[in-house]
């Protein structure tokens, strides 16, 4: 496999890995796993914190998650414009 072919394999692997942290969240938010289990969409549904007035419960979670895709999607674009050969 040459060099050319590498960057957006690595650029589309970002944005893969970027949207299956979404789809995991998303679905231990919907399908109603055990509490017990690690997972931000998990932390994200415990709304009885929320209404209990501990908020930061939920708060937290969900501006991890949004920073943790922002930068996987920043580090793809990166990668983009790094290793585009017609910008060399």
């Amino acid at each position: 496999m040459s060099a050319e072919c590498d960057g957006p394999i690595l650029v589309i692997a970002t944005i893969n890995l970027a949207l299956a942290i979404i789809t995991e969240a998303t679905l231990s938010f919907s399908l109603r796993h055990a509490d017990t289990m690690p997972s931000l969409g998990t932390l994200i549904r415990m709304q009885h914190y929320l209404f209990a007035g501990e908020w930061w419960i939920v708060a937290f979670p969900g501006i991890a998650l949004a920073g943790l895709i922002l930068s996987i999607n920043l580090l793809g674009d990166w990668l983009r414009d790094a290793l585009n050969p017609k910008l060399r």
